[in-house]
């Protein structure tokens, strides 16, 4: 028998070959961590928006595996519309194979109205519309009169007072028109599926827009694996449709792109030509050297990690608002100074914002130089600093105002090698400057080795046992402490070659 769940017609709509995959060989699956993040701010959104209109009943019903028992599911949901309730979450239903589980399944008289939740803070994906529109499909064919349908969105302008307010932090949009015109679509769409799944042979589907749209497949590097290494879609911030635009004129390898010139500017031009031949290290002194002139000691290398809550948890702040929890800070107090180091963590179980702020002050005068890496991310989070507690604002807006980013040498072209390999964040740019360094390696650290890894650590703290919670808490430390050390390290070899 066809079977078909709405996550797998979503996957089809993006593109026939994601189901295919997925059935066929899974192994070739790549989920990175932000489609990980994605999935987990789904659920934990999901399952508050079941409070939204209040009592409800919701049928999820898992074995002693704990995956969900789908039958069960669906006979309890047809008890709940026999009984009349008026709220039912994960209403389960299928048609001859044809699955779908309803967010929010809402009574509205002899009708039933679908609300589908979406961690999302905007409604304007149409692949929730093809989601909504298989949901009434479904719905439709197993004898349930749909009469509205909703979109569910997270209302990025809430602010937390202290008390969540579903009906504030959740922003619902009516879609029935949109999915009206999309219905008409559902079961040819299905009759195509079904001959996709049922063949052996992997669908004949090139590269496309499909790949990043709406989301980056996670099939992607299976589908390129033909290809050269690096290609044309490593290109440094070239846009993805200009890199298809590219890899559709025949444009594949770096050979082929230095050939046509099409897309480069002087940084993808290096960029090629260091990984087509090995040219040492380009250094412009010149650059380097206006550069580090607008450098004076003291210097403060600072690096804030953050969490970045879906739903907001501390008084003041909105969904996905970026909550600095952490930072690292090393001094060279002049040139030939050893560097000091300074630290701070907040505890997971309260807001830490304040806490950090003060420290912060204490630890950075207020007319120092500061070195952050990107620090348009430690500008913003200075500033969000700043508005939250006023009595600080002075000093923290100092010291963003003095923050330089040792980002620009790079960006800007001023240092390059082989080994970035076109990328300039600080995890390409310091092996490429001290490969053979074990101290300066992030994979030589312990339970943290990344700020993704960081940021879902962090909340799980207050959780822990003690001597569990202190060892994570010392990972997040040494892990924050590189990434500032790491800082004191690039501006020295830019001191060296200049």
């Amino acid at each position: 028998m066809f079977y078909f769940s709405k996550s797998k017609y979503c996957d089809f709509k993006q593109c026939p070959k994601i189901p295919w995959l997925k059935k066929y060989k899974p192994e070739e699956y790549a989920v990175d961590d932000e489609t990980q993040a994605r999935f987990a701010a789904g659920n934990e959104v999901g399952d508050l928006a079941m409070g939204l209109f209040g009592e409800y009943v919701e049928v999820t019903i898992l074995r002693e595996d704990g995956t969900p028992d789908l039958k069960a599911m669906e006979r309890y949901t047809a008890f709940c519309l026999k009984e009349g309730r008026e709220t039912v979450c994960e209403a389960s239903f299928n048609y001859n194979g044809l699955y779908c589980a309803v967010d929010i399944l809402r009574k509205n008289g002899a009708s039933y109205d679908i609300y589908e939740v979406k961690s999302s803070t905007s409604p304007d994906h149409h692949v929730y519309i093809s989601d909504t529109a298989y949901q009434k499909y479904v719905l439709g064919k197993c004898g349930v009169k749909v009469g509205r349908v909703y979109i569910v969105t997270i209302n990025s302008g809430y602010v937390f007072d202290g008390t969540l307010d579903l009906k504030k932090l959740f922003d619902v949009t009516d879609v029935t028109s949109l999915v009206e015109k999309e219905i008409g679509a559902v079961e040819g769409d299905l009759k195509e599926a079904e001959k996709v799944m049922a063949s052996k042979t992997e669908p004949a589907i090139g590269i496309s827009e499909a790949c990043n749209t709406p989301y980056p497949c996670a099939f992607f590097g299976y589908c390129t694996r033909d290809l050269p290494s690096p290609s044309v879609f490593h290109l440094y911030r070239l846009g993805y449709k200009q890199k298809l635009a590219l890899y559709e004129r025949g444009i594949r390898s770096y050979e082929d792109v230095l050939r046509d010139g099409s897309g480069l500017n002087d940084l993808r031009r290096r960029q090629v030509e260091f990984a087509l031949a090995e040219k040492g290290t380009h250094v412009d002194k010149e650059g380097i050297g206006a550069f580090l002139q607008t450098l004076s000691y003291p210097l403060y290398f600072l690096d804030f990690e953050t969490v970045q809550p879906v739903i907001p948890r501390y008084v003041g702040t909105k969904p996905y608002q970026q909550i600095p929890v952490q930072y690292s800070l090393h001094i060279l107090r002049e040139a030939d100074a050893a560097p000091e180091h300074r630290e701070f963590l907040g505890r997971s179980e309260e807001d830490p914002r304040r806490a950090l702020a003060e420290r912060l002050v204490a630890d950075i005068p207020a007319d120092v130089c500061v070195l952050a890496y990107n620090k348009a991310f430690e500008c913003s989070r200075l500033k969000e600093l700043a508005e939250a507690f006023p009595d600080l604002s002075d000093h923290l807006l100092k010291i963003r105002d003095n923050i330089k980013d040792l980002l620009d040498p790079f960006q800007k072209g001023y240092y390059y090698n082989r080994d970035m390999g076109g990328s300039f964040s600080i995890k390409s740019v310091l092996p490429a400057l001290y490969p053979d360094d074990p101290a300066l390696n992030y994979h030589n650290l312990e339970g943290v080795h990344n700020g993704s890894e960081a940021m879902e650590l962090f909340p799980k703290l207050k959780d822990m046992p003690a001597d569990e919670r202190a060892e994570a808490e010392r990972n997040l430390l040494k892990y924050c402490e590189l990434d500032t050390f790491a800082l004191v390290k690039v501006f020295e070899e830019l001191k060296r070659v200049s």
